[in-house]
C-alpha cells in the first residue's frame, strides 16, 4: 500500500510525499458522498476529471487515472479519501489549485467522495445519481450558475456570457448560427430551444463538424432535474445575439 500511494504522490509536490508514504494514517473524518457529489461539481469538475461525477476538466489532474493502478493494487477508498482531503487544504503549490478551496466537513465530503468512486467502473446510482438534480425557477440567471457550476459545462465550451473557455467542444458563442444549419434543424428542432434542449440531453443526435462522439456526458436527463434543463436552455438561448 506504502508503494502504490508513493506512486500517487508524483502528482503533488514533495510536501505531500510524506503523506503518501503514511498510508492508512493519514486521518479523515466520514463524509456524506451526496453532498460531496454536489460540492465536487459545483467546485473542482470544472478542473478534474472524474467519470462517475461526468466531468472533464483539464486544468487539473485526472482523478481517476491518478487513482487507477493503486485501486487495482487494493488501495482502500479511505486511504485515497485521506490524500485527497490533504490534497484540498495543501495542494501543489506550483498548480493552479488555492490552498483550502473547501474548508471542515465539506472538505471531507467531497474527499470521501471522490475517494468511494475514482477510477471505480460504472456510473453512480440511487441518490448520488440524483445527487445534483433540483427543482429550480428556469430563469437564464439560474441558469448560468447550473453551467458554471453543477453542469461543469463551462470546462468544456467557451461562452463569453459565462466567462467560461473551454476548448473540448464547440463553442457556444456562435450557438445560433450553429442551430440554423439545415443538417441540425433536422435533428435537433427548428427553433433555438429545442436545439439547446437536444443539445444537452441527446448530444449525438446531431454532432457539429470538427468534433466525435464519446466526449460530452450523455446523461444528462438523469443527473439534471427537468427545471435546471430549461434553465440551462434559457440561459444559453439569451446568451446568443
Amino acid at each position: 500500500m506504502v508503494k502504490s500511494l508513493g506512486r500517487i504522490a508524483t502528482l503533488m509536490a514533495g510536501a505531500l510525499i510524506v503523506v503518501a508514504l503514511a498510508g492508512c494514517a493519514v486521518k479523515h473524518a466520514n463524509g456524506n458522498l451526496v453532498n460531496g457529489k454536489k460540492l465536487f461539481a459545483s467546485n473542482c469538475a470544472s478542473c478534474h476529471t472524474l467519470a462517475h461525477a461526468n466531468s472533464t476538466g483539464t486544468v487539473g489532474p485526472n482523478l481517476d487515472d491518478a487513482f487507477r493502478q493503486d485501486r487495482a493494487d487494493g488501495v482502500k477508498s479511505t486511504s485515497i479519501a485521506g490524500l485527497v482531503s490533504y490534497w484540498i487544504q495543501y495542494p501543489n503549490t506550483q498548480g493552479r489549485m488555492p490552498a483550502m478551496l473547501l474548508k471542515g466537513q465539506d472538505a471531507e465530503d467531497v474527499a470521501s467522495y471522490v475517494g468511494a468512486v475514482a477510477a471505480v467502473a460504472g456510473t453512480d446510482t440511487g441518490a448520488l445519481a440524483a445527487a445534483v438534480a433540483e427543482k429550480v425557477n428556469p430563469t437564464p440567471a439560474v441558469g448560468k450558475q447550473i453551467f458554471t457550476g453543477v453542469g461543469s459545462c463551462g470546462s468544456c465550451h467557451t461562452l463569453s456570457a459565462a466567462g467560461t473557455t473551454g476548448t473540448v467542444g464547440p463553442g457556444l458563442n456562435t450557438l445560433k448560427a450553429a442551430c440554423a444549419v439545415p443538417a441540425s434543424q433536422r435533428i435537433r428542432g427548428t427553433t433555438l430551444e429545442k436545439c439547446i434542449e437536444t443539445a444537452i440531453t441527446r448530444p449525438y443526435a446531431y454532432i457539429p463538424p470538427g468534433y466525435a462522439p464519446g466526449i460530452m456526458p450523455s446523461n444528462f436527463s438523469q443527473t439534471l432535474s427537468p427545471s435546471q434543463i430549461q434553465a440551462l436552455v434559457a440561459f444559453l438561448s439569451s446568451a446568443q445575439k
